[in-house]
């Protein structure tokens, strides 16, 4: 009996760091791509400077790195965050506005076939407006405040979050949906338990490519009747002829953009755990 219960009490003591092991031992096999993927914007910019600086590029067209980053700190600090909390509120309020009721309706269109047939030829209409026509419109309707604005980055989040729901609904597999018919579900808990988790996917890359045409609405909206924003600072360098300001904004935007996407997709790493799939790292590095 006594070398048996060493053995367990050994077999015991030995069996977390074997659990553990796997953990304690995993690297990312991407992780030389990721850093090298952080390294190329600097890498393009430190042979922009270059390029500039020796006579390559006229830099009156294209100016200096260096140049962009003086003429943002030559602004200072709370001019500079004035114009971007400006442009950011008019995203965030536009984009939940717009991909609010992008979910609403398209999970009405994609539930109801009679939904869809009546509403969806006005929506492939309105999608063919390109983002500018609709400023005369807004501009008429609801004046030069912060409406039209608002309105403007909306349309431009409602149709790429619309068309994800829908076709995230439409793509369920229908064994899923006979699944919920055989344990009794009822419409409200057969979408939360079976479509929603089935259309989560498309839905979130929805939403991201619904806030990534908001920031680019918000330009079109900015461009026109505005006083502060990123897309002011590019008409503003535009009009008085100031490459320096013009790349400075686009630089501000770009910034933005991938802030936001990032936070977009740990959202998605959150809501999208759960996934046995191709790309998802948490299932790929429990293998």
């Amino acid at each position: 009996m006594p070398p048996m219960t060493d053995t367990a009490a050994r077999d015991d003591a030995l069996a977390p760091r074997h659990a553990a092991s796997p953990r304690a031992g995993r690297r990312d096999p991407l992780r030389a791509w990721r850093v090298a993927g952080l390294a190329l914007p600097f890498a393009a910019l430190a042979l922009l400077e270059y390029g500039v600086r020796h006579g390559w590029l006229p830099d009156h067209l294209v100016p200096a790195p260096s140049e962009i980053l003086d003429t943002l700190a030559r602004m200072g600090i709370t001019r500079v965050a004035r114009h971007i909390g400006a442009s950011t509120l008019r995203v965030a309020a536009g984009f939940a506005a717009g991909a609010g009721l992008a979910l609403a309706v398209g999970a009405a269109m994609g539930l109801s076939r009679r939904i869809d047939a009546l509403l969806e030829p006005t929506f492939q209409a309105l999608r063919a407006i390109p983002s500018l026509a609709w400023v005369p419109v807004l501009l008429l309707w609801l004046g030069i405040d912060e409406a039209p604005k608002i309105t403007l980055i909306a349309i431009g989040a409602f149709f790429p979050v619309h068309l994800a729901v829908v076709a995230g609904i439409r793509d369920v597999d229908r064994k899923l949906v006979e699944l919920g018919a055989v344990y009794r579900l009822g419409p409200a808990a057969l979408f939360r338990r079976i479509l929603l988790p089935a259309a989560l996917p498309q839905i979130v890359t929805g939403l991201r490519t619904g806030l990534s045409l908001a920031w680019m609405f918000m330009v079109a909206a900015e461009l026109i009747a505005a006083t502060r924003g990123l897309g002011f600072l590019l008409s503003d360098g535009r009009e008085t002829g100031r490459p320096d300001l013009v790349f400075g904004a686009i630089l501000l935007l770009a910034l933005l953009g991938k802030l936001t996407d990032g936070a977009m997709r740990r959202i998605e790493s959150h809501w999208l755990g759960w996934r046995d799939a191709f790309d998802n790292p948490t299932h790929e590095a429990s293998k």
